[in-house]
């Protein structure tokens, strides 16, 4: 795996998008075993968990692979650069990176965006079948939304055997018929929430850096 793909394992936890489409991501390179990367975000004070994990998970990734021997994952123009750049690369947590303003680490936090971006990914493939109440996965033909609703199961440990029900809510309880609309309607508003606020972060950072880059994609 290259480094850049490696980093495109690394989402934003809110957006539910890799860093590298997003334009996050402003410099990756390997030089003789060392990993150099710089990441950017679209305003200076962008909230420092969301930030914190990116650039952990940027760390992680990065170290991953065969080829690096060292990593260097630097967070540049944020108000909590320092805090973060020097808590990740210590390994002190988010925790030991805000001591006295953070007492917990962000394992809950990370688990309510993985159930946000599964609820979006459902409603993108419900939006692909006439009637999706009633069936099971084996019944829905294959695609990248269906691909992308396997892919958050499993993060989440829901079922994912042909057999199971297409509608499963982001507990892995099944939907039945009469709240079904209403379960819809609710992981509708989730998706156009995460695509508002991709789109906004977008904007955003191509005001900030007008040499930015970013894809859209189906995740």
């Amino acid at each position: 795996m290259s480094l850049w793909a490696a980093l495109g394992t690394v989402l934003d936890p809110e957006l539910d998008q890799p860093i590298t489409d997003l334009g996050f991501v402003s410099e990756a390179a390997v030089v003789h075993g060392h990993a150099h990367v710089r990441l950017r975000l679209p305003t200076y004070f962008c909230a420092p968990n969301f930030a914190y994990l990116m650039v952990a998970d940027a760390h992680d990734a990065v170290s991953s692979l065969p080829d690096v021997s060292t990593v260097d994952v630097q967070l540049e123009d944020h108000f909590a650069a320092a805090e973060i750049n020097a808590g990740v690369a210590g390994g002190a947590g988010f925790a030991g990176s805000f001591p006295g303003e953070a007492n917990a680490e962000l394992d809950e936090l990370r688990l309510t965006f993985r159930r946000k971006a599964y609820l979006a990914s459902l409603d993108r493939l419900a939006m692909r079948i006439a009637d999706p109440i009633g069936l099971c996965l084996r019944d829905v033909p294959p695609s990248p939304e269906l691909a992308a609703v396997l892919r958050r199961r499993a993060e989440l440990g829901i079922p994912c055997d042909p057999d199971s029900p297409l509608l499963l809510d982001e507990h892995g309880t099944p939907i039945g018929e009469a709240e079904a609309p209403l379960r819809l309607r609710f992981a509708r508003a989730v998706r156009v929430s995460i695509d508002g606020n991709a789109g906004l972060c977008r904007g955003l950072l191509h005001t900030r850096y007008p040499e930015a880059v970013t894809n859209q994609l189906v995740n």
